[in-house]
């Protein structure tokens, strides 16, 4: 399944829980928000910290929508490829296949836009 379609996928099944549960997920939308204001970091330097995140908790839907938002940031391929490589360093093996899964998602992603 592309990336792409994954997206679909997990976009449909987060509106199926939004209505299942609103209030907690407009929570989790306002922290979202919160967070993600400019501070001390801009908004490409906290979603290439979500990124790495993502791919140390082996999260491939985390990974998809942090990569896109990187992607919406002006993120470049190089700039993932150097935040994948201190994934590689901080988790090893297991980092290694989910950075490969994440440069893949960011070459389809931004091929698309």
């Amino acid at each position: 399944m592309s990336w792409t379609d994954k997206m679909t996928e997990m976009k449909g099944a987060l509106r199926s829980l939004h209505k299942a549960v609103p209030e907690a997920a407009k929570a989790f939308g306002d922290l979202g928000k919160a967070v993600k204001a400019d501070g001390a970091l801009d908004l490409k330097s906290k979603e290439f910290v979500a990124l790495g995140i993502a791919v140390a908790i082996r999260c491939e839907p985390c990974i998809l929508f942090h990569t896109q938002a990187l992607i919406n940031a002006g993120a470049t391929r190089e700039e993932v490829a150097e935040v994948l490589a201190m994934c590689l360093q901080m988790g090893g093996g297991p980092a290694l296949m989910y950075s490969a899964k994440a440069l893949e998602c960011f070459d389809e992603l931004s091929a698309t836009t």
